[in-house]
């Protein structure tokens, strides 16, 4: 079953894909040690977590979409699809960030960690980095 946010900022979408467009800028990510980006390939490292690799596999500026799967996680993933998309809306914008991944045993975890970075990139707006 789909993780599924859709939460309203009071941002503008420019200003929040300033953030989210930004593939290798994990500052609104909790817990991110480190951060690398390579043809396509999203490196990160979490303290007590260890490192995972995310493709990115679509980023439509346009659409101010992007689209990321892990495929390399010290934990027991077998599969995992992401996508964020920002929409203008009346005063600030929306934020539709799905995951869907298996197994579902790992849910919970997904969606506590997609909405501690969600409470982070709050912040970061507000803060008006």
């Amino acid at each position: 079953m789909p993780i599924k946010i859709d939460v309203r900022l009071p941002s503008t979408a420019d200003q929040v894909w300033m953030v989210l467009g930004t593939p290798d800028r994990v500052d609104w990510v909790p817990g991110v040690e480190s951060c690398s980006l390579k043809d396509g390939v999203r490196s990160l490292v979490l303290p007590g977590a260890g490192a995972i690799k995310e493709r990115i596999l679509n980023l439509d500026h346009s659409l101010r979409k992007i689209e990321y799967s892990c495929f390399e996680s010290p934990g027991p993933l077998v599969s995992h699809y992401a996508s964020m998309q920002v929409v203008e809306a009346k005063d600030g914008c929306r934020l539709l960030w799905e995951a869907r991944v298996k197994p579902v045993a790992i849910e919970a975890f997904v969606r506590t960690s997609m909405q501690g970075a969600l409470e982070q990139l709050k912040t970061i707006l507000i803060q008006g980095d």
